[in-house]
């Protein structure tokens, strides 16, 4: 059996980080989810370069890092590119990348839905940049081939940092 974590940037508090490491689970989770430009409009608390920081830190201690990017918020081609590779840069060993859907009319309103040709050229884009296991589709989420992901990484859950 294999354990991955999907957790907050705990607002930079890394001790609480630190908590959830020593737990040693096989993959280490936490979405970036837009664009830097987006990150105050779609995550209120949250700061691109936290989020950054916390996949680095986790990659630091030796476990696979996961992360995650929503298409459709009205992000430009060269932003993705560049969070893609700001997450490559760091060492992300699995990414995906799915539609936004929005949740209710609370939330932000879809700007644009992504095209499979648009999803099969970030994977490639991505794959490019380093990123060992890239997801990538409409209906990709967190979650999805997880169980796969995590038994290919089982056996060698921490990796040289």
């Amino acid at each position: 059996t294999a354990i991955e974590v999907l957790v907050p940037d705990f607002k930079g508090n890394f001790e609480n980080l630190d908590l959830v490491l020593d737990a040693n689970p096989d993959i280490f989770n936490h979405n970036l989810e837009t664009v830097e430009r987006l990150q105050r409009p779609i995550r209120k608390t949250a700061s691109y370069q936290r989020s950054l920081d916390v996949l680095a830190h986790s990659k630091n201690r030796g476990f696979r890092i996961k992360s995650g990017i929503m298409l459709g918020l009205g992000e430009k081609q060269e932003e993705i590119r560049q969070a893609i590779s700001d997450l490559a840069r760091i060492g992300l060993d699995i990414l995906t990348l799915g539609q936004y859907l929005q949740p209710s009319s609370k939330y932000a309103p879809i700007d644009r839905w992504a095209t499979p040709e648009e999803f099969a050229q970030w994977k490639k884009e991505a794959h490019d940049m380093g990123v060992e296991v890239v997801e990538s589709g409409p209906l990709v989420r967190s979650s999805y081939h997880a169980e796969e992901q995590s038994a290919r990484f089982a056996s060698d859950k921490r990796v040289s940092a």
